[in-house]
């Protein structure tokens, strides 16, 4: 992913939605996942189909999806967290 900056740039407001969907969206190498999988448990929509009709998931089984996502992730950082302790150390 490559960021563009300008000093004199005035239109950045305009650029903010841009940049958050695409940091949001990207997969990440560490937890194979993106930001927003790992916040909300599911892939962002980037399209609306307002026709379609979609069953809202309960609280309780998105609670559960969503703690296994997050315990997914905090092992992840904890092994690669470990590593790079281990790295480290060495030198």
């Amino acid at each position: 992913m490559q960021f563009f900056v300008n000093n004199r740039q005035k239109n950045w407001p305009e650029w903010l939605a841009t940049a958050r969907f695409a940091i949001n969206n990207k997969t990440y190498l560490v937890t194979k996942m993106s930001l927003f999988m790992e916040n909300y448990g599911r892939e962002m929509r980037i399209g609306v189909n307002i026709r379609k009709k979609r069953k809202v998931e309960k609280a309780t089984e998105f609670v559960k999806k969503i703690k296994k996502v997050q315990e997914k992730v905090r092992a992840v950082l904890r092994k690669v967290q470990k590593e790079m302790k281990r790295q480290a150390d060495r030198k």
